[in-house]
């Protein structure tokens, strides 16, 4: 029997299939295929192409050869409506297109219920927002992004448990979906498949078991958090930064709701308590604007600019839309006309750790957990003038890897599942530890200076 899994991990830019092989106590990687994941905006509406997504997991599981078992995973919030046949009613809206606008405002506060940040690209906005359309009249089933692709492997329809967690339409504590929720809304309930968690089976593509995982790739990432003990924040970190802390229990106090933090589900029946913070979407559009110059030596030029000298609020709306990304944060940032590239880089970095300061010390604040060291996972893990910031401005340790978390959660679930791993979380993070790639990042400096800019910045 193959000794090999299969990880589908679809990312706002990109997707890829990636091949783990745990032999003799490792696990080693093999990305097998890599495809672009390019939104398409139609009438004036931003979608995913998701077609084209699909082509993308069916070539890479080509390429992939025989494995034990595929899972799949993606962002969250998003989702396809079926018809009564099964058929796909086109295809899924973006969460950065504006047909969400306003909708939170005019909805009273779910956060007793589902927990969630108040984020205004939520499931339960988008669907508020689609429900005068014929799409939705003619809707029979909803499916979130991972959900649709396993159903047209499988043909078996089910909502995972960590993504059903960011529709804001699941009830934080019974996690099952909220039927007085749906009934308040005026939404109809069966839409909303039922709920399956990691580790189960789905069903078989073309003979292969497809087994959910922790199909948000936040929750994926979480598990392969190379931690030990419980007394760590993670900051998963790519087109987003989600920061916070693993617990037991969810927080609903009124602080909690106040702070804009998020209680969503996690592996094992964890809580994944966070905040997300904008991430490296800000300078990946400049560098997008920019015609993709080379980033090593703009993060080499920007670690030269003073520190600290220019910062915004990143987790401002004004930078959720692509598109004129450099012109705003210049504006933002009261930039003179004349700062450069680097300049600019040094803003997004210097102001992305304030960000990752501030949500690490409110997670410990609301939760009453103390964090003695931040790990930071994913694609965010290979800029070490960000990492090293991060430390500065936590005054925390950083430890950066490994940079495909999202994978590795994925593969460990699965293997755990068939039998190859053993274990709780614990036992997966120790095989993390032992067999990738963890660099150490120490704070230096005063905090002082991190204060008055925090100030600057609104934060």
């Amino acid at each position: 029997m193959s000794d090999a899994f299969a990880a589908v991990d679809l990312g706002a830019s990109s997707g890829r299939v990636v091949v783990g092989r745990f032999q003799n106590g490792r696990l080693d990687l093999q990305v097998v295929h890599r495809f672009p994941n390019e939104p398409v905006r139609v009438g004036g509406t931003l979608h995913w192409d998701i077609l084209a997504l699909f082509r993308g997991v069916v070539e890479g599981l080509r390429k992939a050869g025989p494995v034990r078992s595929i899972g799949i995973d993606s962002w969250a919030v998003d989702y396809g409506l079926l018809d009564s046949s099964g058929a796909l009613l086109g295809n899924p809206v973006h969460y950065r297109d504006s047909r969400t606008d306003g909708i939170a405002d005019r909805v009273r506060d779910l956060y007793d219920v589902c927990g969630l940040q108040r984020l205004p690209f939520n499931t339960v906005y988008q669907l508020l927002a689609a429900e005068p359309t014929p799409q939705y009249a003619a809707a029979h089933r909803l499916l979130m992004i991972p959900d649709l692709l396993a159903y047209w492997l499988t043909g078996e329809i089910g909502a995972e448990y960590t993504n059903a967690s960011t529709t804001g339409l699941l009830d934080v504590r019974t996690r099952e979906w909220s039927s007085s929720l749906i009934v308040e809304l005026g939404l109809r309930g069966r839409l909303l498949p039922p709920v399956r968690h990691p580790g189960s089976l789905i069903g078989h593509y073309e003979g292969t078991p497809v087994i959910a995982v922790g199909s948000h790739d936040t929750a994926s990432a979480v598990v392969a958090v190379p931690a030990e003990g419980d007394d760590f924040a993670y900051i998963s970190c790519g087109t987003w930064s989600l920061v916070g802390l693993e617990l037991d229990q969810p927080v609903l106090s009124a602080e909690s709701r106040a702070a804009n933090f998020t209680n969503e589900g996690g592996v094992d029946g964890t809580i994944r308590y966070l905040r997300n913070v904008m991430g490296l979407w800000p300078l990946q559009e400049c560098l997008r604007e920019w015609g993709s110059p080379d980033l090593p030596e703009l993060l080499r030029a920007a670690a030269a600019e003073p520190a600290l000298a220019h910062v915004v609020d990143l987790d401002d709306p004004l930078f959720l839309p692509p598109g004129d990304m450099a012109a705003r944060l210049r504006k933002a940032a009261n930039l003179p006309a004349d700062a450069g590239r680097a300049t600019i880089v040094r803003c997004v970095l210097d102001s992305l750790a304030l960000a990752h300061r501030r949500a690490v010390r409110q997670a410990q604040e609301l939760s009453g957990r103390t964090a003695t060291v931040v790990h930071l996972v994913g694609g965010g893990a290979l800029n070490e003038l960000l990492c090293r910031l991060t430390a500065d401005a936590c005054g925390l340790p950083v430890l950066a890897g490994p940079v495909e978390a999202t994978a590795i959660g994925n593969l460990l679930v699965q293997a755990r599942a068939a039998g190859v791993v053993t274990g709780g979380l614990d036992a997966m993070r120790a095989l993390v530890r032992e067999t990738q790639a963890i660099v150490r990042y120490e704070p230096a400096g005063s905090t002082g200076a991190w204060d008055d800019a925090a100030a600057r910045a609104g934060r």
